[in-house]
């Protein structure tokens, strides 16, 4: 049996489940709250991500390259969750708190064929940091819509 593979952090904001959810499924923000600034720019795909939606995304890591990711978790409000042909998961879970919502977000490579490779890559640090790095911007963001909102 393999060990679970997963790295991630979590973060209070001062905010809605749906305030927040509406920014992690509409894949044009996504580079507004990338902390590992791989993410370049949305190619292609819907304005709102729900199950089974696809997704074209302009990356960088070394080299720039394009991706499609497919959503492979969706919980409306509560939680989203992304792969591509690596078949490691982007997630997020939000949970209602007293002081906002609780966003935990994750990198679950557990399913990946690659998983020994990303490894050695050093990628669950880079991860781990850029998952570190994330959750401020999202935080940040969000919280600056609410109060324009109101």
């Amino acid at each position: 049996m393999s060990r679970p593979r997963i790295v991630s952090d979590s973060i209070v904001i001062d905010g809605s489940t749906e305030q927040i959810f509406d920014l992690l499924a509409d894949p044009r923000q996504h580079r507004l709250i990338d902390g590992s600034g791989a993410v370049q720019g949305l190619v292609s795909g819907p304005d709102r991500l729900g199950h089974g939606a696809r997704f074209g995304m302009q990356m960088k890591v070394g080299l720039p390259y394009r991706i499609t990711n497919t959503v492979v978790e969706y919980d409306e409000n509560r939680l989203i969750g992304w792969q591509h042909l690596a078949r490691h998961v982007w997630r997020y879970e939000l949970e209602p708190v007293r002081e906002g919502t609780r966003v935990t977000e994750s990198w679950d490579w557990s399913g990946s064929p690659y998983a020994r490779v990303l490894e050695f890559l050093g990628f669950p640090s880079r991860n781990r940091q850029g998952i570190a790095a994330s959750l401020p911007k999202l935080k940040a963001l969000a919280e600056k819509r609410a109060e324009a909102n109101s």
